[in-house]
């Protein structure tokens, strides 16, 4: 595996927000101010790579039977630590997420690449998987957060940027705000063609590949056509 993989991976072709479409509670919640998302996806990432580095070190110690409560137990530890430093040296932030804080203890990005990597790489790789992740996850969070600040408020980071003619459409910045932003984005990918959660190519199959059933159609049709030819 190379660095450039993971990096890719978590930032472009394996996206927590925009191509996997998880971590989704706090994504649509959290998402009112660019400064939130930063500060959610920040803090998601200090865990994401602590937690990653602790699960790598102990992968071998770790009962099979007891793995899943044991990473919550090590996730949920690096969680407290964050919220603590939070409400001590940035209050306001702390406020603005609220109970989204604890929460990130299940947030499924988290649980998944504990489970799906960190639990199988060096620590080295572990760190650096949890900091991509992280990072596309705060990308993720940030242009989310950004389009229902401008388009709520006619404001990014709280600096004014739409003219003062504009009328904010305050729906924007209310719950249903974010799933219209999700909805609009998605759409974008779609049409661009771009991977993502609910974009799969008609060849994609989720079953295995061991019968004629759950082959791709382009893979069943060549096997059709030599079995065709045999006969």
């Amino acid at each position: 595996m190379k660095i450039k993989d993971i990096m890719r991976n978590g930032l472009i072709t394996e996206n927590p927000v925009l191509v996997m479409m998880l971590g989704m509670c706090p994504t649509l919640a959290v998402t009112t101010a660019a400064s939130n998302g930063i500060g959610m996806g920040l803090s998601t990432t200090a865990v994401l790579v602590m937690s990653n580095l602790f699960i790598s070190l102990l992968r071998n110690i770790i009962p099979d039977k007891v793995r899943i409560p044991a990473y919550i137990v090590i996730i949920a530890s690096f969680v407290t630590i964050i919220g603590m430093l939070l409400k001590a040296y940035v209050p306001a932030l702390d406020e603005a997420l609220g109970i989204y804080i604890p929460l990130i203890v299940v947030n499924c990005v988290i649980l998944a690449r504990a489970e799906a990597f960190a639990a199988k790489n060096t620590p080295v790789y572990a760190i650096l998987d949890g900091i991509f992740m992280g990072l596309g996850f705060t990308i993720g969070l940030t242009i989310i957060a950004a389009f229902r600040e401008l388009l709520g408020n006619g404001t990014v980071f709280g600096i004014h940027v739409m003219p003062a003619s504009y009328e904010p459409i305050s729906i924007f910045v209310l719950a249903p705000g974010a799933f219209f932003v999700l909805a609009m984005l998605t759409a974008i990918q779609n049409k661009l063609g771009l991977k993502s959660a609910t974009n799969k190519k008609e060849d994609e199959s989720e079953g295995c590949a061991g019968c004629s059933g759950c082959k791709p159609k382009k893979k069943r049709a060549k096997a059709d056509e030599k079995g065709a030819t045999a006969c």
